[in-house]
């Protein structure tokens, strides 16, 4: 398979009788997947399981998927439940992370040594950290509408709720990102005084 075959062609194939072909499915999704389950977890070995059990779900339900909703939003919905049925079950603490590992966990480039660069992954990771501080339902949209560019209506599948509601919980989510991110920012503006 290429890398420029569109999702419903792999699925086809994968469908078809060439089961080789869902590694191509696999290698376009695993990174989103892997940081949705971390995001859930704060944990990499739990957001490792759960991205396989995903990846696993998915492709014995592949025959299932309908062509109505991309093939992603499908997907990250497997990747939601999987992960709240995980946390149910393991009835994880999902505030003690350390936000400079999942950091180090998340980014892929090498650091620079220009300040651009350094004044992006610091951006980067005050709004990682901030997100981390929301309810996991708020983080969930945060990180689907703008990390996983998915429209409200996608959202809303995801999640299995209205479309409406979806714009609502955004904007509130919003909201308290920005105060989250105020109130980490002033706090390093008082340490650096």
């Amino acid at each position: 398979m290429h890398n420029k075959s569109s999702d419903i062609e792999i699925i086809d194939a994968v469908l078809g009788g060439n089961q080789l072909a869902y590694a191509d499915l696999v290698k376009r999704h695993q990174r989103y997947i892997f940081t949705l389950a971390l995001r859930f977890t704060r944990n990499r070995e739990n957001a490792e399981e759960i991205s396989q059990d995903v990846f696993v779900k998915a492709y014995r339900s592949l025959g299932s998927y309908q062509r109505s909703a991309k093939f992603s939003t499908w997907l990250y919905t497997i990747v939601y439940h999987t992960s709240m049925t995980y946390l149910r079950k393991k009835r994880l603490d999902t505030s003690s992370i350390d936000d400079e590992e999942t950091m180090i966990q998340l980014e892929s480039h090498s650091s620079g040594s220009d300040v651009y660069s350094a004044e992006k992954k610091s951006r980067t990771f005050y709004v990682n950290k901030a997100i981390e501080m929301l309810l996991p339902d708020d983080a969930t949209i945060i990180n689907l509408f703008y990390h996983g560019e998915q429209s409200l209506e996608e959202i809303a599948v995801v999640m299995g709720m209205e479309a409406n509601t979806v714009k609502v919980k955004l904007h509130r989510a919003r909201h308290r990102l920005k105060e989250k991110l105020e109130r980490l920012l002033k706090g390093e503006v008082k340490e650096l005084l």
